[in-house]
């Protein structure tokens, strides 16, 4: 299995109404220092909609500027939808909606 393959089912693992960082998804991958190559692996998610790659967001609780299946109000709008919290316009209540672990992806 390829990194960006245990990324997808990774996220996959992410219940509806909640989030997980892209730290975390790096840590279930088996490297917390992926999580840049999360994000690449995010962007090119070739599975929409199987994938949840919107439920992925920074540590901050930040929705990504860059979120390749509509930006970021695309993103809120769909998180918004799973009933998600924000505390702000583009910031997730992390305390009530991040994941606390995600299982190991292993090959």
């Amino acid at each position: 299995m390829t990194t960006f393959e245990k990324v997808y089912e990774a996220v996959k693992l992410i219940p509806e109404g909640s989030v997980a960082t892209y730290g975390q998804i790096a840590e279930a991958v088996g490297n917390r220092r992926l999580a840049r190559v999360v994000g690449y692996a995010l962007h090119a998610n070739p599975y929409p909609g199987v994938v949840p790659c919107h439920r992925v967001v920074m540590k901050d609780g930040s929705v990504c500027r860059g979120f390749a299946f509509g930006g970021a109000e695309r993103q809120a709008a769909l998180l918004r939808g799973e009933g998600v919290a924000f505390t702000d316009e583009t910031h997730v209540d992390m305390e009530r909606c991040r994941v606390r672990a995600i299982p190991t992806v292993l090959e």
